[in-house]
C-alpha cells in the first residue's frame, strides 16, 4: 500500500484527488450495492477484477461498494464521476454510464497491480487506498487508431487493445479497415472484396466478429469508428473489382508495397453506388455517430487521364480533374448525412474536406485550426507526436519504424489539442486527439503493444487532465509501469526482435 502522503499514481491524472490513512478491504464477504442504472458497470466491476481475485463480489442491498447513477450531478458532465473510498466502503457516483465506467477503472488502479493479471493471485490484500476524488475529462474524443488493412490483427487482439484503452480512459478505438494493402470488413454484395483483397498480409473479420467486438468495446466504454478509405488507398479494392476503377480492362493486384498508390477510385455511378453500399453495411455493422471515410493521399494522376473522369469533370462544371477529389466526398458525405452519422476525415490543409465533415488534422496542427475556423469539429492528431508507428527512440535496439526521427514520449506528452495562441470560437471545435499506429512494418501484436505503451499513457494523460506536469507524469508513470508489467504490455525492443530471450 502507498503511504496516505503519496500519490498512488493514476494515469491518467485525476481532475482532483486527495488522500488519507487507511484502507478498504475487499474480500469474500464484499457485495456490490447498485442504483438502478448501475447494473452495467457493477456487471464490469465483476467481470475486470474476477480473474485475479477469485472473489464472487454478489449483488446485495448491503453492499460496501456503491455504485450510484444520478443524472443530477450534472457537474460531473457525461463522463466524470466522483469516488469516495473509506476504511468501511466504496462510494462511486456519476451522472452518466460512461462516468461510471471511468470509474471502475480507476478502482482497478489504486487495487494492487497484480489484480490486473489474468490468473488467480494467492496471498495479496486486494486493498483500495482512502481516496476522495472527482475527476471529469479535458477532452470528449480520446483515441487511438490502429491499422489492421497493412497487416491484420485477429480481433482477440482488438478486444485486448480495447482493454488497454479503456483502462487509460481512452474511449475511441479507430479502426483502419482498408488500404491498398488489405480489405479487412466483409461486404455481401462484393465477397471479393475480402476473398481478394483480404488476403495479403493476413485475412479478415467476420461481420459477427466485428458486432462482437463493438459490443464488447461498448461495455468498456469504447466506441469503435470504423475507417473505409476512398477514393484513394482503394488498390486492394481495385484489385478485387477492376471496373471501378478509372480504366475498367486492368487487371491489378493487391499492392505489395508502403506509401501512397496512385491507382484510386473511378468517379462513375457505378463506383457511387459501390461506395454507399459499403457504407449502408458499415453502418449497419458499427453504431458509432462517425464514419471515417479516408480522404487523404489521393493522387488525381488517373483522373486528368481519364476520358470518363473527363467527362465528369465537364458535366458538373467543375475547374478540373483535381476537383473532382472534393466532388466525390461530398456526395459521400451527404450520404452518411441524410442517414445520421457525421463523416469524417483526414485533412491535409483544413480546407480539403466538405464543410459537413468532421477533419482529422494530421500533417500540422495550424490544419487543424483551418478546419476549426470554418466551423468543423476537429480532432488533432498532428504527426511528429501522435504518429506511434515512428520509433520511439534513436537506440540502434528500436524496431524498424517509419522512417524520420523519433517521436519519443515527452514528445507525445507535449501534444496540444487546442493550442494557446488559437482563438476561442476556434479550440471550441476541438473533440479532442488521437493516437495513430500505422503497421506496415509491425506484424504482430506484440510489437503493436511495444510501440502503443507506454505513448499512449502520455496521451491519454493529456486529453484526460491537461498533460502540463511532466515530472509528475513521469513519477507516476513509474509505478504505472507495473501495471502495464502485470498485463503483460512488452517494455524493452528485445521482447520484439527476441521473443525468445525474454519473457517482457
Amino acid at each position: 500500500m502507498f503511504p496516505p502522503a503519496t500519490d498512488p499514481g493514476l494515469v491518467p491524472s485525476p481532475s482532483k484527488l486527495s488522500r488519507s490513512a487507511g484502507a478498504f478491504t475487499l474480500d469474500d464477504t464484499t457485495a456490490i450495492r447498485v442504483t438502478p442504472g448501475a447494473g452495467p458497470a457493477a456487471a464490469l466491476l465483476r467481470t475486470l477484477l474476477a480473474p485475479a481475485t477469485g472473489l464472487p463480489l454478489p449483488l446485495a442491498p448491503d453492499g460496501r461498494i456503491v455504485l450510484v447513477l444520478d443524472p443530477g450531478l450534472a457537474g460531473l458532465g457525461a463522463e466524470g464521476y466522483g469516488l469516495t473510498v473509506s476504511g468501511e466502503a466504496v462510494l462511486l457516483r456519476a451522472a452518466g454510464a460512461a462516468g461510471l465506467r471511468h470509474g471502475v477503472q480507476t478502482i482497478r488502479q489504486l487495487l494492487p497491480a497484480a489484480v490486473l493479471g489474468a490468473r488467480p493471485v494467492r496471498g495479496v490484500p486486494w486493498s483500495v487506498p482512502c481516496v476522495e476524488i472527482t475527476d471529469v475529462p479535458r477532452y470528449a474524443w480520446r483515441g487511438a487508431m490502429l491499422d489492421v488493412a497493412r497487416h491484420f490483427q485477429p480481433v482477440s487482439f482488438l478486444r485486448r487493445f480495447t482493454d488497454l484503452l479503456a483502462l487509460h480512459k481512452l474511449n475511441v478505438l479507430h479502426l483502419h479497415l482498408t488500404d491498398d494493402q488489405g480489405w479487412r470488413m466483409p461486404v455481401a454484395a462484393y465477397p471479393g472484396l475480402t476473398e481478394v483483397a483480404g488476403l495479403p498480409h493476413g485475412g479478415a473479420y467476420s461481420r459477427a466478429e466485428l458486432c462482437d467486438l463493438v459490443a464488447y468495446a461498448a461495455e468498456r466504454g469504447v466506441t469503435v469508428v470504423p475507417e473505409i478509405e476512398m477514393p484513394g488507398h482503394a488498390r486492394a479494392a481495385l484489385a478485387a473489382y477492376p471496373h471501378l476503377g478509372n480504366f475498367p480492362e486492368r487487371r491489378l493486384d493487391v499492392w505489395e508495397s508502403w506509401g501512397v498508390c496512385d491507382t484510386v477510385l473511378g468517379v462513375t455511378d457505378e463506383v457511387l453506388d459501390f461506395c454507399r453500399t459499403v457504407l449502408d453495411e458499415v453502418m449497419d455493422t458499427f453504431p458509432s455517430p462517425y464514419i471515417h471515410v479516408g480522404g487523404d493521399e489521393c493522387p488525381t494522376t488517373e483522373w486528368h487521364r481519364s476520358p470518363t473522369a473527363l467527362r465528369r469533370v465537364a458535366e458538373e462544371g467543375l475547374a478540373g480533374p483535381d476537383a473532382l477529389h472534393g466532388w466525390f466526398m461530398q456526395r459521400v458525405g451527404d450520404f452518411l448525412t441524410r442517414r445520421g452519422r457525421r463523416p469524417l476525415g483526414w485533412t491535409e490543409t483544413g480546407r480539403d474536406l466538405p464543410e459537413s465533415f468532421a477533419a482529422l488534422a494530421w500533417r500540422d496542427e495550424e490544419h487543424g485550426l483551418v478546419a476549426a475556423r470554418r466551423g468543423q469539429p476537429v480532432i488533432m492528431a498532428p504527426h511528429r507526436s501522435t504518429y506511434l508507428d515512428y520509433p520511439q527512440s534513436a537506440h540502434p535496439d528500436e524496431p524498424l519504424g517509419q522512417p524520420g526521427r523519433a517521436v519519443d514520449l515527452p514528445a507525445v506528452y507535449a501534444t496540444e489539442p487546442a493550442p494557446a495562441h488559437w482563438e476561442t470560437d476556434a479550440a471550441a471545435h476541438v473533440l479532442g486527439t488521437q493516437a495513430q499506429l500505422w503497421t506496415e512494418y509491425v506484424a504482430t501484436a506484440a510489437h503493436a503493444e511495444y510501440l502503443a505503451f507506454p505513448r499512449l499513457c502520455a496521451l491519454a494523460d493529456t486529453a484526460w487532465s491537461g498533460g502540463r506536469d511532466w515530472p509528475g507524469f513521469q513519477a507516476r508513470l513509474h509505478h504505472h509501469r507495473t501495471r502495464l508489467d502485470a498485463l503483460g504490455v512488452p517494455s524493452r525492443p528485445s521482447a520484439i526482435l527476441h521473443p525468445e530471450r525474454t519473457t517482457r
